[in-house]
């Protein structure tokens, strides 16, 4: 499979993220919105690196509209979701060409003002949880009980927003400091809807054998309408946006196996510590086997939850 690592669509407003590709669109039936193309780039510690993952933005697309499928059937009496159409052949200004390398990495999306907070539901203590709990038993204001372990399954999932930053990483806050951003009501609206996702994907994803740890979500609200009730946006519940763990493989107490670019992360990791790189641009190209392997991860994750393999 090829790798796409970037796009230059004959499309109007193009912004480029660290793997997606944005552009105002519209389809062929005159619904305007936000074309979100889902790149093979691959970043780790804030940092793109110069060689991608083949089919990489398919795979994360794939599995995050296969839970928006989800949230929708489940959840669409009280959640809604940005998702106008994920089919690029609808795509007007577009050649047939352009269309067909774009399938199964795009959505178009309503437009929306975006939220300025992540919405973090952590369900087991793990990352900068777990580093936060050891130093005063509470993440982001929230008590937890003494003496968990290490990636130890919380009594009940806990809402720990966090800052969007431009640059660097996002910062955990309270729920009061979130509800001071973006207002009390919306805050509210946004933890309720967030645990609610969460704990149907956490039931869902057991099922399959898949631990979901934790995961973010971004909400924003529609431009195109008076409705005060925020949608959720961006992509929903991927190994980019979440920890998933190997159900059969599960133990607290320690760092878990995952299905995410921890491949990327840990060569990474021995390049800093042989003093090669700074965790600062330039990145070091990937060596094939942390390329194929860490496709390999995601397409094990996107076959777990649907039970096909990708395409089918």
């Amino acid at each position: 499979m090829d790798t796409l690592l970037q796009t230059q669509l004959p499309l109007p407003n193009r912004r480029q993220g660290k793997v997606r590709d944005l552009y105002d669109a519209r389809t062929r039936d005159g619904r305007d919105g936000l074309l979100i193309v889902a790149s093979d780039r691959i970043s780790a510690y804030d940092v793109v690196m110069p060689n991608g993952v083949p089919g990489k933005g398919v795979i994360l697309t794939q599995i995050s509209n296969f839970w928006f499928d989800m949230i929708a059937r489940r959840l669409g009496d009280r959640i809604r979701h940005h998702v106008l159409t994920t089919d690029a052949m609808q795509l007007d200004g577009l050649s047939d060409a352009q269309r067909r390398e774009l399938q199964g990495r795009i959505v178009l999306g309503r437009r929306c003002n975006v939220l300025p907070i992540e919405c973090v539901v952590r369900g087991y203590l793990a990352g900068s949880g777990w580093k936060e709990y050891q130093q005063s038993q509470r993440v982001c204001g929230v008590e937890l009980p003494a003496g968990l372990r290490q990636c130890e399954r919380l009594p009940e999932p806990i809402f720990t927003p966090a800052t969007k930053e431009a640059q660097g990483h996002d910062q955990n806050i309270s729920f009061d400091e979130a509800a001071s951003i973006v207002g009390g009501d919306l805050c509210r609206f946004v933890r309720d809807a967030s645990l609610a996702i969460y704990q149907m994907a956490h039931d869902y994803a057991k099922t399959r054998g898949i631990i979901v740890a934790d995961t973010k979500f971004e909400f924003g609200l529609p431009i195109d309408s008076d409705a005060k009730t925020p949608v959720l946006i961006d992509e929903a519940l991927t190994p980019d946006s979440s920890r998933f763990w190997p159900a059969d493989r599960y133990a607290p107490g320690r760092d878990q196996d995952s299905y995410d670019k921890q491949y990327v992360r840990n060569y990474l990791e021995g390049l800093v510590a042989q003093g090669q790189w700074a965790k600062q641009p330039p990145a070091p190209a990937l060596p094939d086997d942390i390329v194929n392997n860490t496709r390999e991860k995601y397409l094990q994750a996107y076959e777990a939850l649907t039970g096909n393999p990708l395409g089918n």
